[in-house]
């Protein structure tokens, strides 16, 4: 089961690479636009290359949504981190150009803090719905997690504007994808009840918003400041979901939470570099 997980995470996290590239490559072509502006999205329609961008969206989507019906919350979303790996190089071919250095230290950096958290940390186990009180909390904290990056937002441009969108957006993602999961529990045995069940709606919204959000990250300059962000806090939001909300377990004791702390300031330290990535 487990390795079923890990192939269609990796695919996923291909696919999404693909789609970030097409998308801010048409979204930079816009106007600037205020943090929140639903319009961009009107204005983006009628760009070729960003629907384009929705068809690996799509498929990555699909291939997520199989994964988190085989495999643990915290284990799926951490794998969607190697399409950084992907996406830099990606830009940069599409831009005639070779990867920046700085981006792509910033994301080892990063990648190698999130694989020591996890090689350590060992996710596993966990209830397939979390209770009202714990969808509370998680959605209460995300928001003003959120709300906190938005104000912020507001004051900053260019790259660190990027990078506090992308800090926004991976949270919705994170909260997404556990929405996402609680939908595929009931599938395919229940599937008219999905319909009338309030994870679907609520999930439709933090999507959507979070898809205004990662367009208007996009904006700011070149894609490794918002998708660092992205990659980086939307797995490692995904594993707090799954502990908190998911009875998820991780192991960490000993030595083991000593490195799983050095993982979060290696994180911690990909995302403050992202602040200044290099322009393009």
């Amino acid at each position: 089961m487990n390795t079923i997980a890990i192939v269609l995470g990796l695919a996923s996290a291909a696919c999404f690479a693909v789609s970030s590239v097409l998308e801010q490559r048409a979204a930079k072509q816009e106007k600037p636009t205020r943090t929140i502006d639903p319009r961009l999205l009107i204005r983006l329609v009628r760009r070729p290359l960003w629907l384009l961008g929705w068809v690996p969206d799509a498929v990555g989507t699909l291939l997520q949504a199989i994964a988190l019906r085989f495999g643990a919350l915290a284990l799926v979303e951490p794998l969607l981190v190697s399409g950084l790996f992907m996406a830099i190089p990606l830009e940069a071919a599409l831009e005639r150009r070779r990867p920046h250095r700085r981006d792509m230290l910033v994301v080892v950096i990063g990648v190698v803090g999130l694989t020591a958290f996890l090689a350590t940390a060992n996710p596993r186990g966990g209830v397939e719905e979390p209770s009202a009180l714990a969808w509370i909390g998680v959605g209460a904290a995300i928001g003003a997690l959120v709300a906190l990056c938005l104000v912020v937002a507001w004051r900053t441009q260019n790259a660190a504007r990027g990078l506090v969108l992308g800090i926004a957006t991976g949270l919705l993602y994170a909260l997404a994808a556990a929405l996402l999961k609680s939908v595929t529990e009931k599938l395919p045995d229940d599937a008219a009840g999905v319909v009338t069940d309030w994870h679907l709606y609520v999930l439709i919204l933090v999507g959507g918003t979070a898809l205004t959000l990662n367009q208007n990250a996009f904006q700011g300059g070149p894609i490794a400041a918002p998708l660092t962000a992205i990659a980086l806090l939307d797995p490692f939001t995904s594993v707090l979901i799954g502990v908190t909300a998911f009875q998820e377990e991780l192991s960490l004791e000993g030595p083991r939470l000593l490195i799983g702390l050095l993982g979060v300031v290696a994180m911690s330290l990909g995302i403050w570099l992202a602040r200044r990535t290099q322009s393009s």
